[in-house]
């Protein structure tokens, strides 16, 4: 699970939203503090950037970069420091920018968000560094004593709520090592490299540390962990509120669990820190001491100004980590006693964990955060220990949850011990279809989660049927009693996917439906990607470009307000606007001219063509090779034959950069990821294409190299399917799974005959057949299953008719009626999706690939010939 998704869920109860579009009124809402509203001098100029409000002097000229000093703070003394910030500021026209509200400073230091980021409230800018020097001592006198978090990125002056870092001033950017764009600082010989954003105070080599921040850094070093009777031996989490490591007590040789608190930092829904967390958490385990289902408390201290709480080390696996590996599910036809074997299992577990919960609760204890993740199944399988108790509740049934899984997020009207009994309802489908978050956007999806489970399995349908009564409870349109709640959920979808061009017109009719032109930043919402990149909503992957390609291609009637939107934002590309297919500009100009704007499209090229392309990475997604691929393309379309070197050249610095990258000596990147988008098998894709229309075979070798360095990048997981080993888990998937170099491979095979890839891509559809998959996502779900099962010429079993019906059937499992329309759930599956990458635009592209009477296709991937 990615925790970042979850603050851009607040904005809107139905899409994916920017933090900052929280409305300015009502309860939980983002408006301004009240020293934000005051007038401006004149010759000032205020203007927003993402969730931070700027404000600088029109006639002061700033360094590019430099040291620049951040301000932290507490939700509660904020307004205090902002005013006097502001007081310091403004009168010597120093510019600043600041979170402009208690809301968005609540999720800047939130438990889950960006370590490197936490903290910064005020960000000021000095001229110089004997500026920087001043400005420092004058607001640590001012401030001195009010507390904030500590800015991890940063170092501290003294021990106020002062930092210095040293970075750009200005909105630059370049390629990091892994070839994506990021923000960026001159180095000494005025390249541009990235500007570092990690978690630990960084000097960049070309600076000097000025005198007067030595006395600071010095301080910084002085509390080690050396001070503490343990011995850390590894890290098993980090969170903005802290660590969780492994760590022997020097005392017993015991094996512990430390949990590290940092005040002020690590903010839950109730604006408790990881400090006040941790000592609920102490306190919790010691009221459950003894019951064998909670972990013992060993330990309890403070290092500088950081709490420590030392547990008892649990011996055991997560259950969502048992569940991975033992859902039937994940293979391609289980038969009846795999079935029964499982559904055996999971009962007893549910078992398991409702009689430890029913412990705690005896014991006046609410968990408050039960999840696939908290719960530690002991290897024999036959006891369960609850763990993370930072949110719990002691003798208190009126609490609301603080923490919450996605998956098991309590109805805002559940109290007390009821939030457990949500919970435990939710385990009981979650055990069999791993959806639960989309309650998130309808509650009422648990009865279709339900019929399905029951259609799968051999479960008592009384044990689906509590699970959706207690879920559905108090809900405006709760299962009636006269039928059964598993039942509720057949009709549930507005049309049956298979149902084309019916599921076609509904879908397009939601993603019409979603539109949102009054917008700047996008069109049609998508993944929280649109919000990630300059111009993110009008790229290919995540934005309307990859919209209005998949409308086009499956037959939906031309939306002309669209495209005229996303001409406008062609026009005047955001600055930091990224140049790749999937992610940047070369994206838009090739959907531009293949809906006829071939004018725009070519203005576009202009400016694509004459940027730098030295650092940007050979990739499919962001770099060289959908450049390539969109250029060569255009080149056909257009009639510009000057852009077919261009193109040529795109494969000359791919090529360069495979040799590079397998040389010795050299400071080439290592491939840091597989797959059709961000791995080798794009450039195959870009030489591939290029073979057929030059016929260079030199070019069709290169494609034979780099499918090749992705298949040793593969492991054949169960049944023998081949899938992407990613060291930690393996992928299937379309984007960066097996499933995308089968795409390739289909296509390398039809122009020459090749033994280990013809025995790859027959144990890469093995990938394809799986009953389920955790999204149903174009890339990375269920979608790029159908898409590649339809156009597979592999042949043999799970590439006939029965088994892409059987994947366009699961593919509805990850479905929401949106507005009376067929939608679908985007990443993370806690909000919906219209975009081609995540959401309905991509599902809708994968259905016409199997059922539109002239199929359809990704760009650069025509179903290639039939033998």
């Amino acid at each position: 699970m990615n925790k970042g998704y979850a603050v851009f869920c607040d904005a809107d109860r139905q899409f994916y939203d920017a933090p900052h579009r929280l409305p300015a009124t009502g309860k939980g809402s983002a408006g301004l503090y009240e020293t934000l509203r005051q007038e401006l001098p004149d010759g000032w100029q205020r203007h927003r950037s993402g969730d931070w409000l700027a404000f600088r002097p029109l006639d002061r000229e700033l360094p590019s970069q430099g040291w620049k000093i951040h301000v932290s703070a507490c939700l509660d003394n904020a307004e205090k420091v902002l005013d006097r910030v502001w007081d310091y500021c403004v009168p010597r026209a120093i510019a600043f920018k600041c979170m402009p509200s208690r809301y968005l400073l609540h999720t800047r230091n939130a438990k889950y968000a960006d370590r490197g980021a936490s903290g910064k409230f005020l960000t000021i800018y000095p001229a110089d560094e004997a500026q920087c020097r001043v400005i420092a001592e004058d607001l640590d006198a001012l401030l001195g004593g009010e507390p904030g978090p500590y800015i991890l990125s940063d170092l501290r002056w003294g021990a106020g709520p002062v930092y210095v870092r040293y970075g750009s001033f200005t909105e630059r950017h370049c390629y990091d090592d892994a070839g994506e764009l990021c923000p960026a600082v001159e180095d000494a010989q005025g390249r541009l490299v990235p500007d570092r954003r990690e978690p630990t105070f960084h000097v960049p080599p070309w600076v000097t540390l000025p005198d007067f921040l030595e006395p600071h850094l010095a301080a910084r070093s002085a509390t080690t962990v050396t001070e503490i009777p343990y011995r850390i031996e590894r890290a098993l989490h980090f969170s903005n509120g802290g660590g969780v490591y492994v760590a022997r007590d020097l005392r017993t040789d015991e094996r512990v669990v430390l949990k590290e608190a940092r005040p002020h930092a690590g903010l839950a829904a109730d604006e408790a820190d990881a400090v006040t967390r941790l000592r609920r958490e102490r306190d919790a385990l010691r009221r459950l001491s003894g019951l064998g289902c909670t972990p013992e408390v060993r330990d309890w201290f403070t290092l500088g100004d950081h709490s420590f709480l030392a547990l008892e080390y649990i011996e055991g696996r997560p259950l969502n980590s048992f569940f991975a590996h033992r859902h039937p599910l994940i293979e391609a036809d289980p038969g009846p006693d795999r079935l029964a074997e499982y559904t055996e299992w999971a009962l007893r577990v549910h078992g398991l964990v409702a009689d430890a919960v029913a412990a705690i609760h005896a014991r006046g204890v609410v968990f408050n955060d039960l999840h696939l993740f908290n719960i530690m199944l002991s290897e024999d399988e036959t006891s369960v220990v609850l763990l993370d108790f930072e949110a719990a509740a002691i003798d208190d049934q009126s609490v609301r949850q603080v923490i919450a899984n996605p998956g098991f997020v309590a109805p805002a009207d559940r109290r007390g011990f009821d939030v457990d009994r949500y919970a435990l309802a939710c385990l009981r489908l979650a055990l069999f279809l791993p959806l639960t978050s989309l309650f998130a956007v309808d509650r009422t999806k648990a009865a279709h989660l339900a019929r399905i489970a029951a259609e799968q399995f051999p479960v008592p349908r009384a044990f689906l049927d509590e699970a959706v009564a207690e879920i559905l409870r108090g809900h405006r349109a709760p299962a009636t009693p006269s039928t059964a709640p598993a039942d509720a959920g057949a009709d549930y979808l507005p049309v049956a996917l298979d149902d084309w061009p019916r599921s076609r017109d509904s879908m397009v009719r939601a993603v019409l439906a979603s539109a949102t032109p009054e917008r700047e930043d996008r069109y049609f919402p998508g993944d929280i990607a649109q919000f990630a990149t300059a111009g993110g909503g009008t790229s290919f992957a995540n934005g309307a470009a990859g919209v209005l390609y998949a409308l086009a291609e499956t037959g939906a009637d031309r939306c002309p307000e669209a495209e005229e939107w996303l001409l406008l934002r062609a026009k005047s590309p955001a600055s930091g606007s990224p140049l790749g297919f999937y992610d940047g500009l070369s994206g838009v100009a090739w959907v531009l001219d293949r809906l006829g704007h071939r004018e725009h499209s070519l203005a576009l090229v202009e400016r694509i063509t004459a940027e730098s392309w030295t650092d940007i990475a050979p990739d499919l997604h962001s770099g060289l090779a959908g450049l390539g691929l969109a250029l060569d393309s255009l080149a056909t379309s257009t009639g510009e034959s000057a852009l077919r070197d261009k193109a040529l050249r795109c494969a000359e610095l791919v090529a360069e950069s495979a040799e590079a990258s397998g040389g010795e000596g050299t400071q080439a990147r290592p491939a840091a990821r597989a797959g059709l988008l961000h791995g080798a098998t794009g450039t195959a894709l870009l030489f591939l294409r290029l073979y057929e229309r030059t016929k260079d075979t030199a070019l069709l070798d290169l494609a034979a190299d780099a499918l090749r360095r992705d298949l040793a990048r593969c492991v054949q997981g169960v049944g023998g399917a081949l899938q992407v080993d990613e060291g930690w888990r393996t992928m299937p998937y379309l984007g960066a799974g097996s499933v995308g170099i089968g795409m390739v491979l289909d296509d390398y095979l039809a122009h020459r005959a090749d033994a280990e890839f013809e025995r790859a891509r027959g144990e890469i559809v093995r990938a394809a057949q799986a009953k389920f998959y955790a999204q149903p996502g174009l890339f990375r779900g269920a979608a790029g299953m159908v898409l590649h099962l339809s156009r597979t010429t592999a042949g043999g079993p799970g590439t006939h008719a029965a088994d892409l019906r059987r994947q366009i059937a699961s593919l509805s499992w990850g479905a929401v009626p949106y507005q009376g329309h067929l939608a679908f759930a985007g990443e993370q599956m806690m909000r919906l999706s219209m975009d081609l990458s995540t959401g309905t635009a991509g599902c809708l592209l994968a259905l016409g690939s199997a059922l539109h009477d002239k199929p359809v296709h990704l760009p650069f991937l025509p179903p290639p010939p039939r033998p």
